[in-house]
């Protein structure tokens, strides 16, 4: 068994503040130094650093290093995931798609669910569009946005390997039958790129808010919208994009004030540029134009980002009074909770050995992903 001893561990749950975890590819013990007994076969893991939290999981992410989960082979897909980890900490990941054709759709699902069979950190599959609203359209492109199709959608699992666990849908353009079948397989529905009023937000069963503020009806004093309606019911999840571009950082304040850290979960919303060169770029099959830490369509529209979940964790705690239990419940523990990744979200007995090291500044050194020590290049 390898050991790490002498670090305050941030368990998802409490927080151990001189402790050790003992674990293989799953957390065996975890307790106070002071109950720390070493066993024989012990491997002790000297790891500079202060803190132990649990893997971080981004449940929306087009790609990055170059890659998009549109267009990339199984092995590009895997490549791209193990840079994911390796550089930003991410343990379990959706591979998000996008509206395309049908055909590119149907042959990204069939990539990810070959590359899902061989990679663990890969949990599921988010489908944002094509079912969504040609008015918030964001980046996406509008000539292949589609009514959500129950029989479309039951396709399109099967071809995941069932791997779809959330879908990005305009529910004023939904019908019962959608909504109830994906009710009925486990799939979670989040409003996102619509233009649903507050009124239609409060008849559907959506139970979560696409990348808040962004695509999507704004707060307003006469039209709550989306963001009204995330706002006034707590229960609903909201994902959000901390780059200080897709939401100015005082508004992050505001909607963490609003909706507390058991209701916000922290994604990147990252596209293939991520982790390269400023520069010409592709989403979607356009054109896509990255300079200082954003990336816009030719018209100016925000296409996705270039964050690094890493730095996503960072900002939450500098734009607001959250502190490291709140970042890790926002990062890690509130999506496990959602998703049913039993397995994730916690450095608790029985979980996989997803842990990542932070130094004394709580900022992002090491990945451990289900027990085997990541090395950065």
């Amino acid at each position: 068994m390898k050991v790490i001893k002498n670090k305050t561990i941030y368990t998802g749950e409490e927080i151990i503040e001189n402790g050790y975890i003992r674990y293989d590819k799953h957390i065996v013990d975890v307790d106070d130094m002071k109950y720390f007994q070493e066993d024989e076969d012990d491997e002790v893991v000297e790891l500079e650093g202060r803190y132990l939290i649990p893997g971080f999981i981004d449940v929306h992410s087009h790609g990055g290093y170059g890659y998009d989960v549109m267009d990339a082979s199984p092995e590009e897909i895997n490549l791209m995931v193990n840079k994911i980890a390796t550089n930003e900490g991410v343990t379990s990941y959706f591979c998000t798609t996008m509206t395309q054709t049908y055909e590119n759709i149907e042959k990204a699902l069939q990539n990810i669910n070959k590359a899902a069979m061989v990679n663990k950190i890969i949990q599921g599959v988010h489908l944002e569009g094509p079912f969504i609203s040609k008015k918030y359209k964001g980046a996406q492109d509008p000539q292949f946005i589609k009514k959500p199709d129950k029989d479309m959608l039951a396709h399109f699992n099967e071809l995941s390997g069932y791997r779809i666990k959330l879908v990005t849908y305009a529910p004023e353009e939904a019908d019962k039958e959608f909504e109830d079948w994906c009710i009925d397989n486990n799939i979670r529905l989040s409003a996102g790129h619509t233009d649903a009023t507050f009124e239609q937000l409060k008849k559907c069963p959506a139970c979560r808010i696409t990348h808040l503020f962004n695509a999507q009806k704004g707060l307003n004093h006469r039209e709550p919208g989306a963001v009204g309606y995330a706002f006034s019911h707590r229960d609903v999840m909201a994902e959000m994009i901390c780059d200080g571009i897709h939401i100015a950082p005082k508004m992050v304040y505001v909607a963490w004030r609003e909706k507390g850290s058991k209701h916000i979960e922290l994604i990147t919303d990252s596209m293939r540029a991520k982790g390269m060169p400023d520069g010409e770029s592709e989403l979607g099959g356009q054109k896509v134009f990255v300079k200082n830490g954003r990336a816009t369509l030719e018209d100016g529209t925000l296409a996705g980002s270039i964050l690094k979940y890493n730095q996503a964790f960072e900002n939450i705690m500098r734009f607001t009074d959250a502190d490291l239990f709140d970042a890790v419940l926002m990062s890690s523990v509130n999506q496990a909770k959602e998703f049913g990744l039993v397995n994730k979200g916690g450095l608790t007995i029985g979980k996989d050995a997803d842990i990542l090291v932070l130094d004394e500044e709580k900022k992002f050194l090491q990945t451990i992903s289900r027990g085997e020590l990541l090395e950065r290049k």
